[in-house]
């Protein structure tokens, strides 16, 4: 398991992978592709949201989009390839990166999204031995969704 920052000479494999990520959302969102067939992104990198690539062997394998500000974190978006799930591959790639980041940490799930809950619930909780915290969050773009929050120590 290899965790690239994006930069420019990866952007447009981040970009790609974002869109099988939309796609699979899309039943959720309500979100159609574009003329182009592309579907317009909710996150976009720079300022203080970084992108990483996921790759196991040479394959990009996921991709992740956190927005930070000093030691708060906030999981924008996570994706895994279907391909890699189910080996615990999202749960070391989310813990990977919250030691690369030590501080508070929160993700959400929009409604409906009840396997992507499943996954948090479970990676959170196994990270952090239990001490976490999840409740329903107003989100000003989603409405309603389910939230973890948690520390990560330095």
């Amino acid at each position: 398991m290899k965790i690239i920052e994006v930069d420019a000479g990866n952007l447009a494999v981040y970009l790609n992978l974002v869109q099988a990520y939309e796609a699979e959302f899309s039943p959720l969102t309500g979100k159609k592709p574009r003329s182009d067939g592309r579907f317009a992104l909710d996150t976009h990198l720079g300022g203080n949201v970084r992108g990483f690539l996921l790759y196991l062997g040479e394959s990009p394998a996921g991709l992740a989009a956190i927005e930070s500000n000093r030691d708060e974190h906030e999981v924008r978006e996570f994706y895994v390839v279907p391909l890699f799930r189910g080996k615990l591959t999202g749960s070391r790639f989310a813990q990977a990166l919250w030691r690369r980041f030590p501080g508070a940490w929160e993700i959400k799930q929009i409604a409906g999204a009840s396997k992507a809950t499943e996954f948090w619930r479970r990676a959170v909780g196994e990270y952090t031995q239990g001490r976490f915290e999840e409740d329903h969050h107003d989100d000003p773009m989603w409405g309603r969704v389910v939230r973890q929050r948690f520390v990560t120590g330095a």
